[in-house]
């Protein structure tokens, strides 16, 4: 049960003799693992809702495992039809190369070779549900993103043609907010919607997840502000192509 509900042993052990209290998004992965109806489900995450929105600090991930939470939102994805994530910070985890998944764990609060290692390996394998039947994918990406140095220019080239690759697959729509247009809100921080029931948002010191209706229908309405001044298809491989050769020529030159 356990496994199937993307926890350890221990953690179900401790909410099953009510020494731990359950998240709303435990309670949805445990219903989810036993598989009881919709209906059923409702009424559990009805009681378990008693307050909406969630915040878990990134100290009690790390602490945790962070292998663990890729673990946990991999479970989530599996559940979810359509995901709309939105990026403003940095390429978002399921379109990464291993080298800049790789870099992005090494910046401050560096994690330990081993546990960076399992954790990116935990980040790759959710990827695996970009090619999933069923699925639709819409990401959104700040261009200043593609610019920023997180690790050396000829990894971030790489990257760069990962995100036209994967685009041109026929279930991930892939757009870049560009940096000369008029924005149309602030992009305050990065968050991914999945379906129309679930936010998850990060901050600096914790992940917040909400499933209030109204806070949800706030997030669709800002994602579908920035997704219209976006480019597309020619336009955003263009876009990217320009830069990824703007690092190749650092790299040849430095």
């Amino acid at each position: 049960m356990a496994r199937r509900a993307s926890m350890s042993a221990g953690k179900l052990s401790k909410i099953e003799n009510g020494r731990t209290l359950p998240t709303v998004q435990d309670v949805d992965l445990v219903l989810s693992a036993v598989g009881v109806s919709e209906a059923v489900k409702g009424e559990f995450l009805a009681t378990a809702r008693t307050e909406v929105t969630e915040a878990t600090a990134w100290r009690l991930l790390r602490r945790m495992g962070p292998w663990k939470h890729q673990n946990t939102i991999k479970a989530i994805e599996a559940t979810t039809v359509r995901l709309r994530l939105f990026q403003g910070q940095l390429i978002p985890g399921l379109l990464q190369t291993p080298e800049y998944a790789s870099a992005v764990f090494s910046l401050p609060p560096a994690l330990p070779e081993p546990t960076r290692a399992r954790t990116v390996a935990a980040r790759l394998e959710r990827q695996a549900t970009l090619y999933e039947a069923g699925r639709s994918f819409h990401f959104l990406i700040c261009e200043h993103v593609l610019r920023w140095l997180v690790c050396k220019p000829a990894v971030m080239a790489l990257q760069l043609d990962r995100l036209v690759s994967l685009a041109r697959l026929p279930r991930v729509r892939i757009g870049i907010v560009p940096q000369n247009g008029r924005m149309p809100d602030f992009p305050m921080n990065c968050f991914s919607l999945h379906d129309d029931r679930l936010v998850i948002a990060e901050t600096f010191h914790a992940e917040y997840t909400t499933r209030d209706p109204k806070d949800v229908g706030t997030y669709i309405e800002t994602f579908d502000r920035f997704s219209h001044i976006a480019l597309y298809g020619d336009l955003m491989r263009a876009a990217v192509e320009e830069i990824r050769d703007d690092f190749l020529r650092e790299r040849e030159t430095g």
